[in-house]
């Protein structure tokens, strides 16, 4: 019985770490575009906490033992496909017109471009970094450590 109920305990607890970060990363980057653009949309904070999520995936799965510039380069290749997805989802099928890249440089479809791509390298930075501690915080998990190479 002891058995079922620590397994039961470790489910809920990742459920809770997972809903966290979901709710953290959601209202962290919704408030980055209401704040620099003036509006923001649902599918944003839905991305923005599904990447929250992956950050805090990929470094468990590493044990945070990559270096840095290589966990920000998974990451940014992560949320760069996601945007382009989300993007084809809610601008193209459903035509929100949530945003529109068209006139930025080095861009696909309109959906994702090279200098927010850069923008969200750095986002993804503070979002590993984040994910980390918030962990470490609230659930008692392993400080983690970051290398820089």
């Amino acid at each position: 019985m002891k058995n079922s109920l620590s397994k039961k305990n470790i489910y809920l607890k990742n459920i809770s770490e997972y809903l966290v970060l979901w709710a953290v990363g959601g209202c962290i980057y919704y408030g980055i575009e209401v704040l620099f653009r003036g509006f923001s949309h649902i599918s944003m904070f839905m991305l923005g906490g599904l990447c929250m999520q992956f950050f805090t995936w990929q470094g468990r799965l590493t044990e945070w033992q990559d270096a840095l510039p290589r966990q920000i380069t998974r990451c940014t290749i992560f949320v760069v496909s996601m945007e382009f997805i989300t993007g084809i989802i809610v601008n193209k099928w459903y035509h929100l017109a949530v945003w529109d890249y068209s006139d930025m440089p080095l861009q696909l479809w309109g959906q994702i471009c090279l200098p927010f791509a850069l923008i969200f390298s750095f986002l993804c930075t503070m979002g590993i970094l984040l994910s980390g501690y918030l962990l470490h915080w609230f659930y008692k998990e392993p400080m983690p450590h970051y290398r820089i190479w």
